[in-house]
């Protein structure tokens, strides 16, 4: 039996009296690249936060990798995340004082990897996604494109089997932007990644598997 990757049912979130989602049900099966589009506060990045377990909604259910995550508790919530979730986000989050290396490493030291196998990986992910020259600069001494590459490389350090961007191409020139959207299907064929992208992109989201579109916090296929 084919189980999906995200099963979720039901999803509701509201902030005070502004209801967001109203009843979100979606299926992403596993080795998908799905694109989430719709205007500009519709629900899209409130959606994946909730698939990422950065927030909770208000009722509803979430199974993400056989594992009915609105039920754990806190701090094993939080390990799953670590482990099985990988993020990517318009602005890159990386951390200034740090090298690309350094960037990369930290989810894998935080899961509890030694530092040589860290290190072994995250140098792995570089040299894939064609940072090997860089590892050693830090963010300010990195392009757009090559600080969203490293961004990449630390959300796949530890291999989640479920990868979220929220318009990881936004703040990219078309040519970098083209290339991210091409990255993300050479990994699902690497390693097989199931990838749920919140994009304004109309080039990538017509190359998706598929499109979910959220209107007034409701999921039209």
């Amino acid at each position: 039996m084919n189980i999906p990757m995200v099963l979720a049912e039901g999803l509701t979130k509201s902030y005070g009296k502004l209801q967001v989602l109203k009843g979100v049900s979606l299926t992403v099966r596993s080795g998908e690249v799905v694109a989430v589009v719709g205007a500009s506060g519709a629900g899209k990045s409130t959606l994946l936060h909730i698939l990422g377990t950065l927030d909770y909604p208000d009722a509803g259910k979430l199974v993400i990798n056989n594992t009915d995550v609105l039920r754990l508790d806190a701090k094993t919530l939080a390990d799953f995340r670590n482990r099985s979730v990988g993020f990517v986000f318009q602005f890159h989050n990386l951390l200034p004082e740090f090298t690309a290396l350094e960037n990369v490493m930290i989810p894998a030291l935080i899961r509890g990897l030694s530092e040589d196998e860290a290190r072994r990986r995250a140098t792995e992910l570089l040299a894939m996604l064609g940072l090997a020259e860089r590892a050693a600069h830090k963010p300010s001494a990195l392009s757009g494109g090559e600080q969203q590459r490293t961004a990449v490389a630390r959300a796949l350090v530890n291999n989640p089997a479920l990868v979220l961007a929220d318009e990881p191409s936004g703040n990219l020139d078309s040519a970098n932007a083209r290339e991210l959207h091409n990255l993300f299907f050479e990994l699902r064929s690497k390693l097989n990644q199931t990838f749920v992208i919140v994009t304004h992109n109309t080039e990538f989201a017509a190359m998706a598997d598929r499109q979910l579109e959220i209107r007034d916090g409701v999921i039209y296929s």
